[in-house]
């Protein structure tokens, strides 16, 4: 018998050979559309791990995911392994993308450890995003209370299932889902005992945040375009003259995009061009908005962050830096360890296009994921902060070593 999904408006739930995308693809239980190049191609995964999977929803009134053709947000996924090792684990779903968009980089390896797995939509999806919620802010609002309420969901369901409630609640996200993980750790933090941040944007009122250097990015693209010699204005937004391979493709598939979306989430009265926007010179009600969503760098349990040094999306001096600064400055480093990861880009897809520039992130992960476990199990601490370089011997897509 399932264990009941509390608060759920819908759940079904399916005995399993493999919970990992290896036996899931076939199923029918993931979709790797929701996961598609968020990794390095070539990357190894464990496989063969037997189990339950739960999927329903939420009760919601949005329509943005069609997984299931369900036509349903707020869609969830729970996966409760056979050789259990008496934990959970909890991601945040990056960018836009559905329920099942960490299963490659996330599900497959945690539940390989013997973890219970938990994941959801964050409440809406797709491009359009922003059309949930009747206020600036509230699309992104939404998402903290979606995993809020999944986490209790899940932990409640893992103690029906194996009869016990799970010893430890971990974190883990990439992206906007690494946003979610360092603002769970701030506002929630007695559901979860740490985390691991992969690149998490650091949404900020009075700036920087996205709204604020991509724009000038792609004001700069354009003079590039023109004059490949160009670089200062993508360089001041903050992407590293390192990075010049990876501009074209970002530019067209992620500067403008994103720009449009979260503008028209957080200052949808805005009707000039997406490139001449300015945040500094917006209305105090615009940083009302995305004060909603700013974080502080108040965490209250431990916090591993990882991040490219050639993200050409979230660009590190813009994010990671200045959140570990608000760590800090809060008086909360101690709680916090840091990995700047040279070489590393936004995602891991395009690693196999620029094997000699870009390093995969995907094993900083699970190192940091690793010395997270021991952290929060026995209190040892993980290396110091640092910047990790290039690896000189192995596979750059299986192995990362965060001493440096």
């Amino acid at each position: 018998m399932a264990p009941l999904v509390v608060g759920a408006q819908r759940q079904d739930a399916a005995c399993l050979a493999d919970l990992t995308t290896a036996g899931t693809v076939a199923s029918g239980h993931t979709l790797a559309a929701d996961w598609a190049g968020l990794h390095p191609p070539g990357a190894r995964n464990p496989t063969g791990v037997p189990g339950m999977q739960i999927d329903g929803y939420f009760p919601d009134n949005s329509t943005t995911n069609t997984n299931h053709g369900w036509n349903h947000d707020s869609q969830f996924v729970i996966r409760l392994p056979e050789r259990w090792n008496g934990g959970l684990v909890v991601a945040g779903t990056p960018g836009n993308r559905r329920q099942y968009a960490n299963d490659f980089i996330i599900s497959d390896w945690v539940l390989a450890q013997g973890y219970a797995y938990a994941a959801i939509d964050k409440g809406n999806t797709g491009p359009e995003f922003y059309r949930d919620g009747d206020a600036p802010g509230d699309a992104m609002v939404e998402w903290h209370n979606r995993v809020t309420e999944l986490t209790i969901a899940a932990q409640a369901v893992v103690a029906q299932r194996y009869a016990r409630p799970a010893t430890r609640t971990l974190l883990a996200g990439i992206s906007n889902g690494g946003y979610l993980v360092r603002w769970q750790l701030e506002n929630r933090p007695w559901l979860y005992d740490g985390g691991v941040d992969w690149e998490g944007p650091t949404w900020q009122a009075n700036g920087p945040n996205p709204l604020s250097y991509l724009p000038p990015a792609s004001r700069g693209y354009q003079d590039y375009r023109a004059n490949p010699a160009a670089i200062d204005g993508i360089v001041a937004a903050g992407f590293p003259a390192e990075s010049e391979p990876l501009w074209e493709y970002h530019d067209r598939s992620y500067w403008g995009p994103i720009q449009r979306g979260y503008r028209q989430e957080i200052d949808p009265g805005y009707t000039g061009a997406e490139a001449d926007y300015v945040f500094a010179d917006r209305p105090a009600a615009v940083r009302d908005a995305m004060g909603r969503v700013s974080l502080t760098g108040r965490i209250q349990r431990p916090l591993i962050t990882i991040h490219g040094t050639l993200d050409a999306l979230l660009p590190i001096g813009k994010e990671s830096d200045l959140y570990a600064e608000q760590v800090s400055g809060q008086g909360r480093a101690a709680l916090h360890r840091y990995y700047r990861i040279e070489g590393g880009n936004h995602v891991d897809g395009l690693y196999e296009q620029h094997p000699d520039l870009v390093r995969p992130m995907l094993p900083c992960f699970r190192s940091a994921f690793t010395a997270l476990e021991t952290w929060s199990g026995t209190g040892q601490l993980p290396p110091p902060n640092a910047t990790i370089p290039r690896p000189v011997s192995g596979d750059p897509a299986e192995t990362c070593e965060l001493s440096g």
